[in-house]
């Protein structure tokens, strides 16, 4: 998510094309030499996705300090089966994609169009230069995925960004700079798929009396100050659901010394966050995980704990445990485990957290963050060739805690989120797109909740620093030692705009709370 984008633009349209839509149209020859390709279709997969080459749409004009000059490339407005998710993949992931990236989408059953909608091209949440996936020669290069809700139209632009003559004050000098589109360039559609039926889950016995009604950060849980406190949560009743069992982490190494950390960052007030659409029947598992007012089966979700079982588990190193937050598992979104690889991957030990924005944008409810992750985790996989979804754990905006990558929530699962800082680490993934808009509080004091726990796992502190050594990004060399806060964004360890401005600015609030969280 490079810096020089911006996340969303709100470009005024009309409210439909003059131009009558077939699906037929548009599908002209694709660029260099891409050829058309469509995703396996299985009925056995929940979900799908239709991938749709790219193909030229106007050549500018080009000007005398101006050469090699490229046309724009996109599909032309089109009627096409339903969707919700968009991105745009290429062939060499070593390839950047110098150039603005806009769709719109028509919403399915309508003649509404939106207007032009950013997508953020990036190759930085991605799996290490020597991980598995790139050693397969499947993984591609993708832009960031972007959420549209649901559609059955779509319109795509791509501009090159224009390249001075060689000769031009302003001719590039970096591989980063304007260059050719990449070669392969498809655009592709994701819709989610169902959740599963909530029918197994449905026998879980009452709620817990002290369970709290919406999201995870309820009234009640908000009583926690951001800015210096903790009042009202000091006995670790965070998130209602005070039964079950603790997860089984794997032994944690001896933490780093850190530094003493620097005095965090004083957040703005953000936003309140959306309510959970109560008023949707519980026919599936999407609006029963996102119900604290009921129990919900042990593999849908993983309860929080209360300060007193974490307590106990206090010894030696593991002395500042935090309570682990409730998380919805894997199954709790309903993710078909089918898509990914069955062997599982895991690095040595935790010693930092990148947070990230998953920049698909904030158009959407609580209770659709189910459908939104399923299509990143069929996006990353199927789209993008990896072997997994690529973050560890994801946050909605009203503050849920979902399980990403499998392999265990408690373990130290190895992620595809920070090129070049995958190992000895975990990645989270706050919904939404944060450059400008303010992250909302619940989703903030989620980050700091899950951070308290799983560093806490392995004897971090959430306040402190510590060493990681890069495999290679475009800001550290492969093999360069990089002192890093514990928790981190992304751009600190990758020239990016990630987390987003607004969502960056909180972390100081972050470290805080989590470390006051560790007992610290």
């Amino acid at each position: 998510m490079r810096a020089t984008l911006a996340s969303a633009v709100g470009v005024a349209c009309t409210a439909a094309l003059a131009l009558p839509l077939t699906p037929g149209q548009g599908a002209i020859a694709a660029p260099h030499t891409a050829t058309p390709h469509t995703a396996p279709a299985s009925a056995a997969l929940p979900g799908s996705t239709q991938s749709l080459p790219l193909s030229p749409l106007a050549r500018p004009v080009a000007s005398p300090d101006r050469a090699n000059v490229e046309p724009e490339y996109g599909v032309a407005a089109r009627k096409v089966r339903p969707f919700s998710l968009v991105g745009v993949v290429w062939d060499d992931a070593r390839a950047d994609l110098h150039g603005q990236v806009q769709v719109r989408a028509r919403a399915a059953g309508t003649d509404r169009w939106s207007g032009w909608q950013d997508v953020e091209t990036h190759s930085d949440d991605a799996p290490d230069l020597d991980a598995d996936d790139r050693r397969a020669g499947r993984v591609r290069g993708a832009t960031a995925p972007l959420w549209v809700g649901d559609s059955d139209g779509v319109q795509l632009r791509i501009r090159p960004h224009a390249r001075p003559a060689p000769d031009h004050p302003h001719a590039p000098t970096d591989r980063h700079a304007a260059g050719p589109l990449p070669s392969g360039l498809r655009l592709e559609l994701v819709h989610p798929g169902d959740p599963q039926p909530a029918t197994t889950a449905t026998t879980a016995g009452p709620a817990d009396p002290a369970t709290k009604v919406g999201p995870a950060d309820g009234p009640a849980a908000q009583s926690g100050d951001l800015d210096g406190g903790l009042d009202g949560d000091q006995d670790g009743d965070l998130d209602g659901d005070q039964s079950g069992d603790a997860a089984d982490p794997t032994e944690p190494q001896a933490p780093d010394q850190p530094d003493q950390p620097d005095q965090p960052d004083q957040p703005d007030q953000p936003d309140q966050p959306d309510q959970p659409d109560q008023s949707e029947a519980e026919a599936t598992t999407d609006n029963l995980v996102l119900d604290q007012t009921r129990s919900a089966a042990a593999d849908l979700v993983l309860p929080a704990e209360t300060a007193e079982q974490a307590e106990a588990q206090r010894e030696g190193k593991r002395r500042y445990l935090a309570p682990r937050p409730r998380i919805i598992l894997r199954k709790g979104w309903s993710a078909d485990e089918r898509l990914r690889e069955r062997r599982l991957g895991y690095t040595r030990t935790v010693k930092a957290a990148f947070v990230h924005h998953s920049a698909t944008g904030n158009n959407y409810r609580c209770a659709q963050a189910p459908s939104v992750i399923r299509s990143i985790y069929r996006y990353h996989v199927k789209s993008s060739g990896w072997r997994d979804l690529g973050y560890n754990f994801l946050v909605d905006k009203c503050g849920n805690i979902y399980e990403g990558r499998a392999g265990g929530p408690g373990k130290p699962v190895l992620g595809a989120h920070t090129l070049g800082f995958n190992s000895n680490s975990t990645g989270i993934a706050v919904l939404g797109t944060y450059s400008r808009s303010t992250p909302p509080r619940a989703a903030v004091r989620a980050v700091a909740k899950l951070t308290a726990w799983k560093l806490g796992l392995h004897g971090r502190n959430p306040a402190g620093s510590t060493y990681l050594v890069s495999g290679g990004s475009n800001k550290y060399r492969k093999g360069v030692t990089v002192r890093l806060k514990v928790i981190s964004g992304h751009r600190d360890g990758f020239t990016t705009d990630c987390p987003g401005t607004q969502l960056y600015r909180q972390l100081g609030a972050a470290r805080y709370v989590a470390a006051k969280l560790q007992g610290r």
